[in-house]
């Protein structure tokens, strides 16, 4: 077993937070992956069904991204690496934040085994305050300073259907930004049949 594949195998058996909440890992990587999905932590039915983004959220992201399932679920081609691995639970308006313990214990190692990323899609005020703190703390505004981010990141809405009033109030969205996402995301991807 490499080292990349133990410390997988050490993240998904992962008990860090068994006292908060129903610990079940999720994540998906491989070292040759050169896109990066960071997102907040999986929802209640992610978690029943253990895959990642198997919900309306998910769908509406691969119809943003321009790719298949089959494409999006090889972790030779996407990285998917939420914040927290494990569903936190809802509170009153919506899940609850992601544990702190996952990016704190495995953030790091795991990023530092994909070193053939191009591009990072950053999903979510937490994976946002992760990866550019420099960035500013509005989602909208982090998502309209799509230009200057630089090739290599996008930050995007959260693809939840919670979120067709924003997308609706931000038609610059569908016409500016994801056309520029789609190319991207295509010039990275390959098709394997």
């Amino acid at each position: 077993m490499t080292p990349f594949e133990q410390q997988l195998t050490a993240v998904r058996a992962c008990q860090i937070c068994a006292q908060f909440l129903e610990p079940r890992p999720m994540l998906q990587l491989a070292p040759s992956a050169q896109i990066l999905i960071a997102g907040q932590a999986p929802g209640k039915k992610v978690h029943s069904s253990g895959i990642l983004f198997d919900d309306a959220s998910g769908e509406r992201l691969r119809d943003w991204l321009g790719v298949t399932a089959t494409t999006f679920y090889d972790p030779t081609q996407f990285a998917i690496l939420p914040m927290g691995f494990c569903y936190p639970g809802s509170g009153k308006s919506g899940d609850l934040a992601p544990r702190p313990e996952c990016a704190q214990t495995w953030r790091a190692p795991l990023l530092a085994d994909l070193a053939q990323l191009k591009l990072t899609l950053i999903i979510g005020r937490y994976a946002l305050a992760y990866h550019l703190p420099q960035a500013p703390q509005s989602i909208t505004a982090a998502v309209k300073a799509w230009r200057t981010n630089g090739p290599k990141v996008m930050v995007l809405p959260h693809p939840s259907p919670r979120n067709n009033p924003w997308l609706k109030q931000n038609p610059w969205f569908a016409n500016e930004v994801l056309p520029e996402l789609r190319q991207r995301v295509a010039a990275l991807i390959s098709v394997k049949t």
